[in-house]
Protein backbone atom coordinates (compact mmCIF):
# COMPACT_ATOMS: atom_id res chain seq x y z
CA UNK A 1 0.00 0.00 0.00
CA UNK A 2 2.90 2.69 1.04
CA UNK A 3 4.62 1.90 -2.32
CA UNK A 4 1.54 3.11 -4.15
CA UNK A 5 1.32 5.85 -2.13
CA UNK A 6 4.88 7.39 -3.27
CA UNK A 7 3.56 5.98 -6.79
CA UNK A 8 0.51 8.62 -6.93
CA UNK A 9 2.47 11.30 -4.97
CA UNK A 10 5.49 11.69 -7.80
CA UNK A 11 2.58 10.91 -10.74
CA UNK A 12 1.04 14.11 -9.05
CA UNK A 13 4.03 16.05 -8.86
CA UNK A 14 5.04 15.55 -12.32
CA UNK A 15 1.49 16.28 -13.30
CA UNK A 16 1.60 19.72 -12.05
CA UNK A 17 4.79 20.53 -12.96
CA UNK A 18 3.48 21.73 -16.06
CA UNK A 19 1.39 24.49 -14.17
CA UNK A 20 3.96 24.99 -11.39
CA UNK A 21 6.23 27.82 -13.01
CA UNK A 22 9.04 26.87 -10.24
CA UNK A 23 9.01 23.10 -10.64
CA UNK A 24 9.66 22.80 -7.03
CA UNK A 25 6.81 21.69 -4.50
CA UNK A 26 6.80 21.67 -0.81
CA UNK A 27 6.81 18.36 1.35
CA UNK A 28 2.90 18.54 1.29
CA UNK A 29 2.70 19.05 -2.64
CA UNK A 30 2.32 22.25 -2.91
CA UNK A 31 4.29 24.06 -6.14
CA UNK A 32 6.51 26.81 -4.32
CA UNK A 33 5.84 30.31 -5.42
CA UNK A 34 8.80 32.38 -6.84
CA UNK A 35 9.63 35.58 -5.49
CA UNK A 36 8.56 38.45 -7.31
CA UNK A 37 10.92 41.26 -8.90
CA UNK A 38 12.81 43.26 -6.34
CA UNK A 39 13.24 40.31 -4.06
CA UNK A 40 15.36 37.35 -3.24
CA UNK A 41 14.72 34.24 -1.38
CA UNK A 42 15.14 34.26 2.36
CA UNK A 43 14.30 30.76 3.12
CA UNK A 44 14.14 28.14 0.55
CA UNK A 45 11.15 26.01 0.07
CA UNK A 46 10.76 22.83 1.99
CA UNK A 47 8.24 22.25 4.74
CA UNK A 48 6.58 25.90 3.95
CA UNK A 49 6.72 27.63 0.68
CA UNK A 50 9.14 30.21 0.12
CA UNK A 51 9.90 33.24 2.02
CA UNK A 52 11.16 35.94 0.47
CA UNK A 53 13.17 39.29 1.30
CA UNK A 54 13.13 43.07 -0.24
CA UNK A 55 16.68 42.98 -2.15
CA UNK A 56 19.11 44.91 0.01
CA UNK A 57 20.71 48.36 -0.93
CA UNK A 58 23.12 47.84 -3.67
CA UNK A 59 21.63 44.55 -5.25
CA UNK A 60 18.36 44.02 -7.76
CA UNK A 61 16.52 41.56 -9.13
CA UNK A 62 14.49 42.03 -12.31
CA UNK A 63 12.37 38.87 -12.77
CA UNK A 64 11.07 36.40 -10.51
CA UNK A 65 13.36 34.01 -9.55
CA UNK A 66 14.22 31.29 -6.50
CA UNK A 67 18.04 32.55 -6.19
CA UNK A 68 19.78 35.98 -4.93
CA UNK A 69 19.75 39.17 -5.91
CA UNK A 70 22.77 40.41 -7.98
CA UNK A 71 25.18 43.56 -7.29
CA UNK A 72 24.15 46.87 -9.21
CA UNK A 73 26.52 47.86 -11.47
CA UNK A 74 28.65 51.00 -11.29
CA UNK A 75 29.42 53.28 -14.62
CA UNK A 76 33.20 54.55 -15.18
CA UNK A 77 33.58 57.90 -14.22
CA UNK A 78 33.59 58.93 -17.49
CA UNK A 79 30.37 57.24 -18.82
CA UNK A 80 27.57 59.17 -17.61
CA UNK A 81 24.69 57.56 -15.91
CA UNK A 82 21.40 57.31 -17.64
CA UNK A 83 19.17 55.50 -14.99
CA UNK A 84 20.32 54.58 -11.50
CA UNK A 85 20.37 50.89 -9.98
CA UNK A 86 17.18 50.43 -8.29
CA UNK A 87 15.36 47.29 -6.93
CA UNK A 88 14.01 45.81 -9.74
CA UNK A 89 16.10 47.23 -12.44
CA UNK A 90 20.26 47.13 -12.67
CA UNK A 91 22.09 50.74 -13.68
CA UNK A 92 21.73 51.70 -16.94
CA UNK A 93 24.77 53.41 -18.61
CA UNK A 94 24.94 56.29 -21.38
CA UNK A 95 26.76 55.03 -24.22
CA UNK A 96 27.36 56.73 -27.65
CA UNK A 97 25.34 56.18 -30.23
CA UNK A 98 25.64 52.29 -31.87
CA UNK A 99 27.06 51.12 -28.95
CA UNK A 100 25.76 49.86 -25.40
CA UNK A 101 26.98 48.85 -21.81
CA UNK A 102 28.30 45.48 -20.62
CA UNK A 103 28.22 45.62 -17.19
CA UNK A 104 29.98 42.29 -16.91
CA UNK A 105 33.09 44.34 -18.41
CA UNK A 106 32.10 47.83 -17.09
CA UNK A 107 32.59 48.93 -20.80
CA UNK A 108 30.42 50.28 -23.90
CA UNK A 109 30.45 47.52 -27.07
CA UNK A 110 29.22 48.13 -30.76
CA UNK A 111 25.99 47.49 -30.90
CA UNK A 112 24.99 43.79 -32.95
CA UNK A 113 23.31 44.09 -36.26
CA UNK A 114 20.63 41.78 -37.50
CA UNK A 115 21.53 39.73 -40.60
CA UNK A 116 19.21 39.29 -43.83
CA UNK A 117 16.07 37.42 -42.62
CA UNK A 118 16.25 38.57 -39.37
CA UNK A 119 14.47 41.86 -37.92
CA UNK A 120 14.94 43.94 -35.13
CA UNK A 121 12.75 42.91 -32.35
CA UNK A 122 14.76 45.31 -29.81
CA UNK A 123 16.67 48.11 -30.77
CA UNK A 124 20.60 48.24 -29.31
CA UNK A 125 20.51 51.04 -26.59
CA UNK A 126 20.40 51.46 -22.59
CA UNK A 127 18.51 47.92 -22.18
CA UNK A 128 21.21 46.19 -23.88
CA UNK A 129 22.24 44.92 -27.11
CA UNK A 130 20.58 44.26 -30.56
CA UNK A 131 17.58 41.72 -30.35
CA UNK A 132 16.84 39.98 -33.39
CA UNK A 133 14.36 37.67 -34.56
CA UNK A 134 13.49 35.47 -37.90
CA UNK A 135 11.63 37.34 -40.27
CA UNK A 136 8.17 35.32 -40.06
CA UNK A 137 5.81 34.39 -42.95
CA UNK A 138 4.66 37.61 -44.81
CA UNK A 139 7.93 39.51 -43.73
CA UNK A 140 11.36 39.64 -45.41
CA UNK A 141 14.80 41.74 -44.65
CA UNK A 142 17.47 41.81 -47.57
CA UNK A 143 20.13 43.61 -45.92
CA UNK A 144 22.11 43.80 -42.62
CA UNK A 145 20.32 46.55 -40.56
CA UNK A 146 21.10 47.38 -36.94
CA UNK A 147 17.28 49.16 -36.55
CA UNK A 148 15.14 48.09 -38.91
CA UNK A 149 12.24 45.18 -38.25
CA UNK A 150 10.99 43.08 -40.89
CA UNK A 151 9.24 44.30 -43.95
CA UNK A 152 6.32 43.23 -45.13
CA UNK A 153 6.36 41.92 -48.64
CA UNK A 154 5.02 42.95 -51.86
CA UNK A 155 1.59 41.68 -53.69
CA UNK A 156 2.03 41.34 -57.61
CA UNK A 157 -0.28 43.92 -59.13
CA UNK A 158 -2.97 42.38 -61.72
CA UNK A 159 -0.81 43.38 -64.42
CA UNK A 160 2.04 41.67 -63.55
CA UNK A 161 3.41 37.98 -62.79
CA UNK A 162 4.84 36.44 -59.84
CA UNK A 163 7.98 35.25 -60.93
CA UNK A 164 9.79 34.15 -56.84
CA UNK A 165 7.81 34.00 -54.03
CA UNK A 166 8.46 35.84 -50.66
CA UNK A 167 11.11 34.27 -48.88
CA UNK A 168 12.47 35.59 -45.42
CA UNK A 169 15.83 36.68 -46.88
CA UNK A 170 14.37 38.25 -50.08
CA UNK A 171 11.07 40.24 -51.44
CA UNK A 172 8.57 39.24 -53.62
CA UNK A 173 9.70 39.24 -57.65
CA UNK A 174 6.85 40.50 -60.01
CA UNK A 175 7.52 41.12 -63.64
CA UNK A 176 4.71 43.22 -66.16
CA UNK A 177 2.63 40.23 -68.35
CA UNK A 178 3.90 42.07 -71.67
CA UNK A 179 7.64 41.37 -70.73
CA UNK A 180 6.94 37.81 -69.50
CA UNK A 181 7.45 35.27 -72.56
CA UNK A 182 4.55 32.83 -71.96
CA UNK A 183 3.14 29.84 -74.65
CA UNK A 184 0.98 31.28 -76.80
CA UNK A 185 -2.77 30.17 -76.50
CA UNK A 186 -5.09 28.89 -79.57
CA UNK A 187 -2.81 27.78 -81.70
CA UNK A 188 -4.26 25.02 -83.66
CA UNK A 189 -2.13 22.43 -85.86
CA UNK A 190 -3.25 24.21 -88.80
CA UNK A 191 -0.38 23.97 -91.39
CA UNK A 192 2.24 26.86 -91.39
CA UNK A 193 3.11 26.90 -94.98
CA UNK A 194 1.09 29.02 -97.59
CA UNK A 195 -2.22 26.85 -99.28
CA UNK A 196 -3.13 27.11 -102.52
CA UNK A 197 -6.68 28.25 -103.47
CA UNK A 198 -8.96 27.18 -106.06
CA UNK A 199 -8.47 29.78 -108.81
CA UNK A 200 -4.17 28.78 -108.23
CA UNK A 201 -3.44 31.43 -105.99
CA UNK A 202 -1.06 31.33 -102.84
CA UNK A 203 -2.83 32.36 -99.28
CA UNK A 204 -0.44 33.42 -96.39
CA UNK A 205 0.39 31.24 -93.75
CA UNK A 206 -2.38 32.12 -90.84
CA UNK A 207 -0.95 34.33 -87.41
CA UNK A 208 2.95 34.12 -89.40
CA UNK A 209 2.72 37.68 -89.06
CA UNK A 210 1.83 38.14 -85.28
CA UNK A 211 4.21 35.55 -84.03
CA UNK A 212 7.20 37.11 -85.54
CA UNK A 213 5.69 40.05 -84.55
CA UNK A 214 5.55 39.20 -80.53
CA UNK A 215 9.32 37.11 -80.89
CA UNK A 216 10.82 40.02 -82.28
CA UNK A 217 9.44 41.92 -79.22
CA UNK A 218 10.38 39.54 -76.87
CA UNK A 219 14.20 38.91 -78.48
CA UNK A 220 14.49 43.08 -78.38
CA UNK A 221 13.53 42.67 -74.68
CA UNK A 222 16.16 40.75 -73.85
CA UNK A 223 18.69 42.09 -75.78
CA UNK A 224 18.52 45.60 -73.52
CA UNK A 225 18.37 43.40 -70.24
CA UNK A 226 21.54 41.82 -71.28
CA UNK A 227 23.38 45.28 -72.37
CA UNK A 228 22.06 46.70 -69.09
CA UNK A 229 23.51 43.97 -67.42
CA UNK A 230 27.05 43.55 -69.51
CA UNK A 231 27.54 47.84 -68.91
CA UNK A 232 26.81 46.85 -65.23
CA UNK A 233 29.27 44.60 -64.50
CA UNK A 234 32.14 46.34 -66.62
CA UNK A 235 31.48 49.35 -65.04
CA UNK A 236 32.01 47.94 -61.85
CA UNK A 237 35.03 45.59 -62.96
CA UNK A 238 36.45 49.42 -64.14
CA UNK A 239 35.39 50.89 -60.55
CA UNK A 240 37.40 48.15 -58.43
CA UNK A 241 40.28 48.19 -60.69
CA UNK A 242 40.81 52.34 -60.24
CA UNK A 243 40.69 51.53 -56.28
CA UNK A 244 43.05 48.98 -56.41
CA UNK A 245 45.50 51.27 -58.69
CA UNK A 246 44.90 54.37 -56.26
CA UNK A 247 45.71 52.20 -53.20
CA UNK A 248 48.82 51.15 -54.18
CA UNK A 249 49.77 54.00 -55.68
CA UNK A 250 48.73 56.05 -52.34
CA UNK A 251 51.25 53.10 -50.45
CA UNK A 252 53.81 53.59 -52.91
CA UNK A 253 53.91 57.45 -51.98
CA UNK A 254 53.46 56.52 -48.41
CA UNK A 255 56.88 54.09 -48.50
CA UNK A 256 58.84 56.64 -50.19
CA UNK A 257 58.35 59.41 -47.74
CA UNK A 258 59.27 56.90 -44.72
CA UNK A 259 62.21 56.10 -46.62
CA UNK A 260 62.93 59.46 -47.32
CA UNK A 261 62.51 60.33 -43.46
CA UNK A 262 65.20 57.50 -42.09
CA UNK A 263 67.47 57.50 -45.44
CA UNK A 264 68.12 61.32 -45.53
CA UNK A 265 69.36 61.93 -41.62
CA UNK A 266 71.83 64.40 -41.62
CA UNK A 267 73.99 62.90 -38.83
CA UNK A 268 74.29 60.36 -36.84
CA UNK A 269 75.07 56.17 -37.42
CA UNK A 270 72.85 54.29 -39.62
CA UNK A 271 72.08 50.75 -37.99
CA UNK A 272 70.04 48.31 -40.22
CA UNK A 273 67.69 45.78 -39.10
CA UNK A 274 67.15 42.74 -40.35
CA UNK A 275 64.34 43.96 -42.31
CA UNK A 276 66.45 46.48 -44.63
CA UNK A 277 65.13 49.88 -42.92
CA UNK A 278 67.85 52.02 -41.49
CA UNK A 279 67.44 53.74 -38.52
CA UNK A 280 69.06 56.95 -36.84
CA UNK A 281 71.07 56.07 -33.76
CA UNK A 282 70.82 58.71 -32.46
CA UNK A 283 67.38 59.27 -32.42
CA UNK A 284 67.09 55.69 -30.81
CA UNK A 285 69.35 56.80 -28.35
CA UNK A 286 67.10 59.57 -27.41
CA UNK A 287 63.93 57.52 -27.24
CA UNK A 288 65.25 54.62 -25.09
CA UNK A 289 65.93 55.51 -21.01
CA UNK A 290 68.61 54.14 -19.34
CA UNK A 291 67.46 51.03 -17.25
CA UNK A 292 68.37 53.49 -13.70
CA UNK A 293 66.00 55.84 -14.44
CA UNK A 294 63.51 54.60 -16.34
CA UNK A 295 60.75 55.28 -14.28
CA UNK A 296 61.74 58.79 -14.23
CA UNK A 297 61.82 59.30 -17.63
CA UNK A 298 58.72 57.83 -18.59
CA UNK A 299 56.22 60.61 -20.01
CA UNK A 300 53.01 61.61 -17.83
CA UNK A 301 50.91 63.30 -20.14
CA UNK A 302 47.73 61.89 -20.56
CA UNK A 303 46.84 60.20 -23.98
CA UNK A 304 43.92 62.16 -24.32
CA UNK A 305 46.02 65.42 -24.19
CA UNK A 306 47.69 64.05 -27.60
CA UNK A 307 46.83 65.48 -30.93
CA UNK A 308 43.58 64.09 -32.50
CA UNK A 309 46.63 63.79 -35.90
CA UNK A 310 48.66 61.97 -33.58
CA UNK A 311 45.79 60.01 -32.12
CA UNK A 312 45.15 58.74 -35.74
CA UNK A 313 48.37 58.19 -37.14
CA UNK A 314 48.64 55.95 -34.13
CA UNK A 315 45.40 54.06 -34.84
CA UNK A 316 46.22 53.54 -38.62
CA UNK A 317 49.19 52.35 -37.63
CA UNK A 318 47.95 49.34 -35.72
CA UNK A 319 45.26 48.93 -38.33
CA UNK A 320 46.81 48.45 -40.85
CA UNK A 321 48.43 45.05 -39.63
CA UNK A 322 52.05 44.89 -40.68
CA UNK A 323 53.75 43.80 -37.59
CA UNK A 324 51.88 43.37 -34.34
CA UNK A 325 48.79 44.94 -34.17
CA UNK A 326 46.12 46.35 -31.49
CA UNK A 327 45.00 42.50 -30.43
CA UNK A 328 48.78 42.41 -28.85
CA UNK A 329 48.87 45.77 -27.32
CA UNK A 330 45.70 45.57 -25.81
CA UNK A 331 47.03 42.53 -24.29
CA UNK A 332 50.07 44.57 -23.43
CA UNK A 333 47.42 46.90 -21.71
CA UNK A 334 46.01 43.85 -19.30
CA UNK A 335 42.46 43.27 -21.63
CA UNK A 336 40.79 39.95 -21.47
CA UNK A 337 40.85 38.16 -25.42
CA UNK A 338 37.02 38.30 -24.74
CA UNK A 339 37.10 42.10 -24.21
CA UNK A 340 39.45 42.25 -27.51
CA UNK A 341 36.67 40.17 -29.23
CA UNK A 342 33.66 42.67 -28.61
CA UNK A 343 36.63 45.86 -29.44
CA UNK A 344 36.67 43.35 -33.31
CA UNK A 345 32.97 43.57 -33.72
CA UNK A 346 33.28 47.30 -34.15
CA UNK A 347 34.07 48.51 -37.74
CA UNK A 348 37.82 50.74 -36.31
CA UNK A 349 38.42 48.19 -33.00
CA UNK A 350 41.86 50.49 -32.93
CA UNK A 351 40.37 53.16 -32.06
CA UNK A 352 37.82 51.78 -29.72
CA UNK A 353 40.78 50.37 -27.52
CA UNK A 354 42.56 53.33 -27.29
CA UNK A 355 39.49 55.34 -26.52
CA UNK A 356 38.47 52.74 -23.54
CA UNK A 357 41.72 52.61 -21.97
CA UNK A 358 42.22 56.66 -22.24
CA UNK A 359 39.37 56.47 -19.78
CA UNK A 360 40.99 54.52 -17.21
CA UNK A 361 43.15 56.38 -14.37
CA UNK A 362 47.01 56.81 -15.15
CA UNK A 363 46.59 56.21 -19.07
CA UNK A 364 49.76 58.25 -19.23
CA UNK A 365 51.97 58.22 -22.92
CA UNK A 366 54.46 56.73 -20.60
CA UNK A 367 52.57 53.61 -20.17
CA UNK A 368 51.38 53.41 -23.73
CA UNK A 369 54.37 53.78 -25.20
CA UNK A 370 56.14 50.73 -22.47
CA UNK A 371 53.52 48.47 -24.14
CA UNK A 372 54.58 49.24 -28.15
CA UNK A 373 58.25 48.92 -26.64
CA UNK A 374 56.83 45.20 -25.59
CA UNK A 375 55.44 44.05 -28.67
CA UNK A 376 58.13 45.58 -30.93
CA UNK A 377 56.74 48.50 -32.78
CA UNK A 378 58.97 51.11 -33.17
CA UNK A 379 57.13 52.75 -35.76
CA UNK A 380 54.60 53.67 -33.21
CA UNK A 381 56.89 54.45 -30.26
CA UNK A 382 58.32 57.30 -33.34
CA UNK A 383 55.25 58.53 -33.83
CA UNK A 384 54.23 58.46 -30.26
CA UNK A 385 57.44 60.83 -29.29
CA UNK A 386 57.88 62.78 -32.51
CA UNK A 387 55.84 66.28 -32.72
CA UNK A 388 52.80 66.43 -35.48
CA UNK A 389 55.38 69.10 -37.63
CA UNK A 390 57.75 66.82 -38.12
CA UNK A 391 55.65 63.82 -39.72
CA UNK A 392 55.46 64.65 -43.65
CA UNK A 393 54.14 62.92 -46.29
CA UNK A 394 55.99 63.40 -49.81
Amino acid sequence: MKPFVVCAFLLLKVTLGNACASGKFTESGECCSLCPPGFEVKVECGKKDTTCAPCPEGRFSSSEDLGSCLPCARCPHSIPTFSPCSATQNTQCECDKGYFFLSSYSLCTPCSTCSRGEGVVRQCGSMGDTVCATCGPGTFSEAVRPTDPCQPCARCSENEVEIRSCLPQSDTLCMEKKLHILSRPGQTDAPRWPGVTEDGKTSPAPRTTDLTTQEESGNSNILVYVSVLAAVVLGLLIYVAYKCWRSCKQKKALSKARAAELGTSPEGEKLQSDSGVFLDSYSLQDNQPSKGNMRDKQDSRLYTNLPPQRQEEVERLLQEGSGRGWRHLGAALGYEPEQLDLFERGEAPAHTLLSNWAQKEGSTLGLLCSAVARIERPDIVTALNCPVQGVSVV
